[in-house]
């Protein structure tokens, strides 16, 4: 037979089941990747050693290399547990109030007040004989049987010296038949008294009596440089029962003028600080702070009709009365002597004035004179119907008003007044005279 007339034949081809041929796919996969790792690492390693060692044999003969720089993005950084910690505004807030705490007090006021019982009278009794029978008919009655202490009212101060004095608001200490005790933020009470009160500013100084120890103090700081938005601590004896109570806020106006009452006064005081920071009845005479723990102002009132709006004194006007009271032993004004209308468009349309910005002096509204008898206005001869256009170089407006300018100085001081009298300027050198409480 022919070997080209045999069949061919053809030998049947191996194949690996299919899950095997999967199997080996991944293995070969996991083979080439282990592979780039070792070689990536071992070659890193091996490349620096060698590099080492190659730079050192080179720097025998000062030929240098240069040096391999690894890339930020090559950087392997073990980033740190992240944690969350108070905020250091919180941590401000909690320092100033732990170390200004034990500085801040309550102020009680108690008096004598008549001690009252009750009883029933039966007003027609003497009329029961003409109609023969009792009248079931009783009306209560007091009758006083003697006097007793009681407590008629609280408030908040904070100590400004070591020998016990404290700075508190006029409304707080404002009855002079009333007796005053302090209670400490550890509990002690002592009696206290006052030393003066600023009826212009609501403000007064009280002191401690037969104190034992040093008082702690609290450090005042610097108004002036207050900004709306600044956040602020305030603390106070809260409805005159929660001692030290804390709220926090911020500076929500500056500059304002508020007329308020309290402790049988009403008053208007001018360039008063406003806070959202919730302050409460008996908050009066607390201290308001910076996140130092540092004093800017004095609470001396809240807006009833409104929602977290509070005012505070500036502490800068409080620091003439705490040195005067130091040093004098009193507290004085600076006085002028005069009555006077904040000049505006409407008043100047109204009058027909050459200007509209200035005080116009003026009588009273109860027929007042005009101008203060023996006053430093009356001895360099001002007279009513005068235009004050400037004092000592400072324009009066409603911003800037006389009253305020003037309190900036003391008695004695000697200034410039720019009066228009008939259309004509003049200038008029005044001695500023004392005036106190």
């Amino acid at each position: 037979m022919n070997m080209d007339e045999l069949p061919k034949l053809k030998a049947p081809k191996f194949r690996f089941p299919r899950f095997w041929q999967n199997q080996i796919f991944w293995l070969v996969v996991l083979t080439v990747f282990i592979s780039t790792i070792f070689g990536f690492v071992f070659g890193t390693i091996s490349g620096n050693y060698f590099y080492s060692e190659i730079r050192d044999e080179l720097s025998k003969f000062n030929i240098q290399l240069p040096e391999l720089k690894i890339s930020e993005k090559e950087k392997i950084v073990e980033k740190e547990p992240i944690y969350l910690p108070q905020t250091s505004q919180e941590e401000a807030v909690i320092k100033a109030v732990k170390e200004v705490s034990p500085a801040v007090v309550s102020i009680i006021v108690t008096k004598d007040v008549p001690k009252l019982k009750l009883y029933y009278e039966d007003p027609f009794k003497e009329f029961e004989q003409f109609f023969g029978q009792p009248f079931e008919f009783e009306v209560p009655q007091y009758k006083q049987e003697g006097t007793e202490k009681k407590e008629i009212g609280g408030g908040t101060g904070f100590i400004v010296s070591e020998d016990g004095m404290i700075l508190t608001n006029g409304h707080v200490v404002s009855d002079k038949e009333a007796e005053y005790t302090v209670l400490t933020n550890d509990g002690k009470k002592y009696p206290a008294k006052v030393l003066a009160r600023d009826s212009i500013r609501d403000l007064a100084l009280i002191k401690i009596e037969n104190q034992e120890i040093p008082f702690p103090t609290i450090k005042l700081g610097d108004s002036d440089k207050l900004q709306i938005g600044q956040t602020v601590i305030a603390i106070g004896n809260a409805l005159g029962e929660f001692r030290n109570t804390v709220s926090v806020g911020v500076i929500s106006g500056l500059g304002r003028t508020v007329t308020a009452g309290g402790g049988g006064m009403i008053e208007t005081l001018e360039d008063v600080i406003q806070t959202d920071a919730a302050i409460n009845r008996g908050n009066s005479g607390g201290p308001i702070l910076n996140l130092k723990g540092e004093v800017i102002g004095v609470n001396f009132a809240m807006a009833e009709a409104a929602e977290n709006i509070g005012f505070a004194i500036p502490i800068n006007k409080a620091k003439k009365d705490i040195e005067q009271v130091k040093t004098l032993g009193k507290i004085v004004y600076p006085f002028l002597g005069v009555r006077y209308v904040l000049i505006t468009e409407n008043i100047q349309k109204e009058n027909n004035l050459p200007v509209d910005y200035g005080a116009w002096v003026r009588k009273g509204t109860g027929g007042e004179t005009a101008i203060f008898p023996g006053s430093a206005a009356e001895k360099v001869g001002l007279k009513e119907g005068d235009i004050i256009l400037e004092f000592n170089g400072e324009k009066i407006t409603l911003e800037n008003t006389l009253a305020k300018i003037i309190m900036k100085y003391n008695p004695g001081d000697k200034m410039d007044l720019k009066i228009l009298r008939e259309g004509k300027e003049k200038i008029f050198e005044v001695t500023l005279e004392e005036r106190s409480e």
